[in-house]
């Protein structure tokens, strides 16, 4: 997703039943594009332990010379679109490489990497609400659970298979409807947490569902099931597989659904929210805790929070990880020195008493509103104060 000053362009996920003819085709095309990935990352990384640099065009290059060869026959039976556009991909993951924003490019597995196929607007034909993607006669057989903009003509449509065995088509398009919203006094501290999942400065609590205790049991069972499975029982292995996945699906449905729901009321309500620059990469090394971090998804959280803010003309403002919102009293000002997890109220020496995580959105909303005030650590649809701002005195980290 990508924001302008003009438009947005948005995704619109659907679930669509393929025929057994579309089915194997897309198949055989993610095979290809996971080959043709796999080789140009093969022969880029060759080239870089001599020392020499490879771009798209030599891998475009290298495309054309593999489809003539008796070996690698077999990537003309699929369309061309996705086996250039998983080109543009490895360019992609190699440019944020370069750019020190993300690790050396991984080879794709056949059992473990996400099925997915991108065609762009020569590899499929958008007319009347059927699409129909290249190789292919008949249209999928899409289930349109919300319509698409009006006069939206996909410039992108990515077809995918998740582990559960659902087929996803997503198409990227236009939304003139996403607009700023009316600019509100409203402004929010928000407090993640693992008892409640949010709690905020207004006082209010919301409840942590914790969607994968309450499946807990049901995917036990599942996994001991598939655990008793002999490796090389296919049928049988690949039916236990995929119930483990089907339970797994469900419980990120039920998370991302209600991560949607809360981030949008957030952001329609609220001008400014400040949130706390957690290192959850680091925090799930706990071992002890981690099940639980991941169940709550703050990442996503806060992705999603930022892009719905970039979309209405909102801002995000995210406070060091090391300002002590917990243990500084929002009325005085006083810093406790230790305050350890189990404790969940307390009483300061200017007599308040004090939940723990309502102070510390309390005090999170505070630090990011002295932010915005002095100006420091401003950036593009998100403010991260470090050791510059008003609320902590360290020396600045870099980000990664």
């Amino acid at each position: 997703m990508s924001v302008t000053t003009s438009r947005v362009k948005r995704a619109f996920k659907y679930r669509f039943y393929p025929t057994d003819a579309q089915a194997a085709e897309l198949s055989r095309t993610f095979g290809c594009v996971r080959k043709v990935y796999n080789l140009a990352l093969a022969a880029r990384t060759e080239a870089w332990v001599r020392q020499e640099r490879v771009n798209y065009n030599a891998t475009s290059a290298m495309l054309t010379a593999w489809k003539k060869t008796e070996e690698l026959a077999f990537l003309n039976q699929v369309s061309s679109v996705p086996l250039q556009q998983t080109l543009r991909h490895l360019q992609t993951a190699f440019t944020n490489f370069f750019g020190k924003r993300a690790k050396y490019p991984r080879f794709k597995s056949r059992k473990k990497s996400r099925k997915s196929a991108e065609y762009t607007t020569s590899g499929f034909r958008f007319r009347d609400g059927e699409l129909i993607l290249a190789k292919m006669t008949e249209p999928l057989d899409i289930v349109w659970s919300r319509p698409l903009p009006e006069g939206a003509r996909p410039s992108t449509v990515t077809v995918s298979q998740d582990a559960a065995g659902r087929w996803f088509v997503s198409l990227l398009c236009d939304d003139p409807s996403v607009q700023p919203l009316p600019a509100t006094d409203g402004a929010v501290g928000i407090d993640v947490g693992l008892d409640h999942l949010l709690t905020l400065s207004t006082g209010e609590k919301i409840a942590n569902p914790r969607h994968e205790r309450r499946d807990r049991a049901r995917l036990a069972t599942a996994q001991r099931k598939l655990s008793r499975k002999a490796r090389g029982d296919g049928a049988n292995r690949a039916k236990a597989r995929r119930k483990v996945a089907e339970i797994h699906a469900r419980i990120a449905d039920r998370r991302r659904d209600l991560l949607h729901k809360l981030t949008t009321r957030l952001v329609r309500e609220n001008q400014t929210l400040v949130i706390e620059d957690l290192t959850v990469r680091n925090m799930v090394k706990n071992h002890t805790l981690a099940r639980a971090i991941s169940d709550a998804s703050w990442s996503e959280f806060r992705s999603m929070l930022e892009y719905k803010a970039a979309w209405y003309g909102r801002e995000v403002i995210a406070v060091d990880r090391w300002f002590p919102s917990s243990k500084l009293c929002s009325a005085c000002g006083t810093l406790v020195g230790k305050m350890p997890l189990n404790v969940r109220t307390w009483t300061c020496d200017c007599g308040t008493t004090h939940d723990r995580d309502v102070n510390a959105a309390k005090n999170l909303l505070a630090a990011g509103l002295a932010v915005t005030v002095c100006g420091a650590g401003v950036r593009p649809q998100r403010s991260s104060p470090g050791g510059q701002s008003a609320t902590k005195q360290k020396p600045p980290r870099r980000e990664p």
